[in-house]
């Protein structure tokens, strides 16, 4: 099994934040569309991707669409992996017995990324780090926050693709 595609329904789910709170994806979407960031903190493609994810979080905030973390970890590895690559966005954290909520997108590499529209449905499905992706989510957040798209990547920055496989 692959992880969802684009144009698939995104699967109900609830999870709590690092500080116990509860939250839902029916909830978020209520709100506005939702980019859901899964990883692991042991996986360096997440390692590398994810302080380019806090970019978007801090260029857009949560201006039409909120981008919220799901880890695959505990809540101390999931804390400390927060506090080392600076993320600020709000993780929740994935059943690490069952793995309930990663399994019903169908991950079985990370990061898996999903922009997920507010009707639900999956725009973007991305597996690995791939920067043109990125730069659609990129896209999409701007137009959804009605601003003009953020300089993502630094001049003479050396952004490379990581795809599983």
């Amino acid at each position: 099994m692959s992880a969802l595609a684009t144009g698939v329904k995104a699967p109900e789910f609830e999870l709590k934040t690092l500080d116990g709170k509860r939250v839902s994806l029916s909830e978020e979407l209520s709100r506005g569309a939702v980019v859901l960031a899964f990883f692991k903190v042991s996986c360096p493609t997440c390692q590398y991707a994810f302080p380019f994810l806090e970019r978007l979080h801090k260029a857009y905030g949560n201006k039409g669409v909120r981008l919220i973390g799901v880890s695959q970890n505990d809540p101390k590895h999931t804390a400390a992996f927060n506090k080392e690559f600076g993320i600020t966005f709000p993780v929740l954290l994935d059943d690490t017995r069952s793995y309930r909520v990663s399994n019903a997108y169908g991950l079985t590499n990370v990061p898996s990324i999903f922009y997920v529209a507010q009707d639900g449905n999956i725009e973007v499905s991305s597996v690995g780090w791939m920067k043109a992706d990125f730069e659609e989510i990129s896209r999409r957040m701007a137009e959804a926050g009605r601003i003009a798209p953020a300089v993502m990547f630094r001049p003479g920055e050396d952004v490379r693709d990581f795809q599983a496989g």
